[in-house]
């Protein structure tokens, strides 16, 4: 039992933690890393440290939590296990870390201190080459400390394989049995961890165990952790629910991940949270203390005032799909020439070989009028099938022409030259070069992101190299290709004039042709084609492809808005959805923006359209796709 504490857990036990929870809702705290991080901490660096190396940078951080209103405080010990810290050359020192950490979290105000057991960072055989019993030894290591230290509770968070979970609770049991545990997963965009366990899979296996709550956190943002937490409290049995959501997708800026979900968006949501079932609400990543004001004052305002969440995609069946006949090479380079104002439409590779569903999307699409398929590189760095086998695929059984996402992270150069190769042996031969998603934001953040060339550098290997006949060391490659590579472009960058030294760059390196990111006003491609002329004497010499992304719903806009990085879509747009009064409405809505939008930007110089579905919804883009060519002609 924890020795007596100042707050309202005098003497904090089970049954003590379980009667707090039974009172009413919990706030917690929000993103301790990643508020550490805003506060200058390097983004390499091992942040457990700074509870010995900055203390007073630490306590700040842990005080304007409680100051916002957080009445549990998670200590800053998530990575003080042995594995984690042996990278910075710390093994030894799990003790120390976890009980200046504790203290930390004390001496900052916290009435419910909390001691974190991240992922250990290393996979459990069969998948990764760490026994159990040497996994439960760092966690009963670490435990061990945090009990020692005088923690209220353990949280065993941010957990993505459920038999590390297990091994976990058992480390922890046999270690601080007095200490209520709190056991928190983290789901991919597809609701399920890594390993592939459902929420309802997570919940049994964990109540089997007693855990005292069971929880959400970090994950793709708000509206995912209210879809879990609905999946979640049917199975719990009456175990308490815990919520602790990032603010929305990260995205990579000036070195810093930044999450762009507003502080009162991620309040109506905790609101709904807490109808939905959950006892304890606060946040993850990207939350700092003004999202826990919000929440504290939303809560104290009562329920949701509606629902709040969309529902997940869904693979699907497998489907019969019909003989056609293989694409025409070359349809989207021709159409551009031609300025006939083109379509494409973005998909994503299953995550399983059963390729049927995105097949049958793409002859879906075909028949609406798209000129080509994108097809996706492991978006988000998410686990997926090979891009460039969901584009063969589409090809020979679609009928229709694809673009392949051709990403230089995951690659070293020997590799992006034998992927090359291998595509265009394939008959792939539209490209779409970018960076891609970092590594650590998406299934396997251990990986290697492996970048041994730019976007510009693969640009200048494709056509200066590849389109004539050599690799990068000069040697003949047999005979030259003959890829039609574009490149990414951002119009509406609050760094215009960066944007556009770039966007030159890109054209110098051969880029044939733009894809954008989504756009919802004209006026900003307008202003980004004026910056690029001041810059360089002359029009922006290749076409650009529009992105358009078009809302289904009024939350949806919302969602989008606050959590996916560079997205800002107008108040106009957002109050009309709202007003619409039914599901079919605000998608006419949302229709008819869209075929205006298309009008507006290609008076202002776009040369086609780049149509990006959502939830899976190729119907709804199939549509988009006819508005679009009912309204150019």
């Amino acid at each position: 039992m924890a020795p007596a504490r100042r707050g309202i857990l005098p003497s904090v036990d089970i049954e003590t933690f379980r009667a707090v929870l039974a009172s009413g809702p919990v706030v917690a705290d929000g993103g301790t890393g990643t508020s550490l991080l805003e506060a200058g901490a390097p983004l390499d660096s091992c942040l457990e440290a700074l509870n010995i190396g900055a203390p007073d940078l630490v306590e700040q951080v842990h005080r304007a939590f409680v100051e916002a209103g957080a009445r549990l405080v998670v200590a800053n010990t998530f990575g003080a296990n042995r594995y984690r810290l042996e990278r910075h050359g710390m093994g030894d020192r799990v003790a120390e870390l976890c009980t200046a950490g504790v203290a930390l979290a004390r001496a900052a105000g916290a009435e419910i201190v909390a001691g974190s057991l991240g992922p250990l960072g290393v996979r459990l055989r069969p998948y990764g080459r760490v026994p159990e019993h040497e996994a439960a030894r760092a966690y009963a290591e670490q435990a061990a400390a945090l009990a020692d230290a005088g923690a209220d509770l353990i949280t065993i968070e941010t957990q993505t394989d459920l038999r590390e979970m297990q091994v976990a609770v058992a480390a922890a049991r046999d270690t601080a049995p007095g200490l209520p545990l709190l056991v928190s997963a983290t789901f991919s965009s597809d609701d399920r961890t890594l390993l592939g366990s459902s929420p309802q899979e997570v919940v049994v296996g964990l109540v089997a165990l007693g855990v005292d709550a069971i929880g959400v956190n970090c994950g793709e943002g708000p509206a995912q952790a209210l879809r879990i937490v609905r999946a979640m409290v049917p199975a719990a049995a009456g175990t308490p629910i815990v919520a602790k959501p990032n603010a929305g997708a990260p995205t990579r800026r000036a070195g810093r991940f930044v999450y762009s979900a507003t502080p009162s968006y991620v309040a109506e949501i905790a609101r709904a949270l807490i109808d939905a079932g959950a006892v304890v609400v606060g946040g993850c990543c990207g939350t700092g203390p003004a999202h826990t004001t919000a929440i504290s004052a939303a809560l104290r305002a009562g329920p949701a005032r509606s629902e709040v969440a969309e529902p997940p995609p869904s693979p699907g069946p497998a489907i019969a799909l019909p003989d056609v006949p293989t694409p025409h090479a070359g349809a989207l380079a021709r159409a551009l020439a031609a300025r006939a104002f083109p379509v494409t439409v973005e998909v994503e590779p299953p995550r399983s070989f059963n390729a049927a569903p995105l097949v049958a999307a793409a002859i879906t699409l075909r028949e609406a009028g798209a000129t080509a398929i994108d097809v996706a590189d492991s978006p988000m760095a998410k686990m997926r099938m090979s891009a460039w086998a969901a584009c063969r695929l589409i090809e020979e059984r679609a009928g229709i022409e694809t673009v392949l996402h051709f990403p230089t992270r995951g690659r070293n150069l020997v590799r992006l030259q034998g992927d090359l190769l291998g595509a265009h042996a394939l008959g792939i031969r539209g490209l779409f070069v970018c960076v891609g998603d970092p590594v650590t934001i998406g299934d396997f953040p251990q990986a290697l992101n492996d970048v041994d060339v730019t976007a510009t550098g693969l640009l200048r290997l494709v056509n200066e190299s590849f389109n004539a006949g050599v690799d990068r060391a000069g040697s003949s490659i047999g005979e030259p290709t003959v890829f039609f590579a574009g490149a990414a472009v951002a119009p509406a960058s609050l760094d215009l004039e960066r944007e556009v030294r770039l966007t030159r760059r890109k054209v110098e390196s051969g880029a044939r042709f733009l894809l954008s990111q989504p756009l919802y006003e004209a006026a900003a491609l307008h202003a980004f084609h004026a910056a690029y002329e001041a810059e360089t004497g002359e029009a922006l010499p290749i076409p650009m492809l529009v992105g358009l992304l078009a809302p289904v719903s009024a939350r949806n806009a919302e969602f989008l808005h606050n959590e996916v990085p560079g997205i800002r879509i107008p108040v106009q747009l957002r109050d009309h959805l709202a007003r619409a009064g039914s599901a079919e409405a605000a998608w006419h809505t949302s229709l008819a923006f869209a075929a205006d939008l298309v009008a507006g930007l290609r008076t202002a110089g776009a040369g086609g359209i780049y149509v990006m579905p959502q939830f899976g919804r190729y119907d709804l883009a199939a549509e988009v796709v006819e508005a679009v060519h009912d309204t150019v002609g």
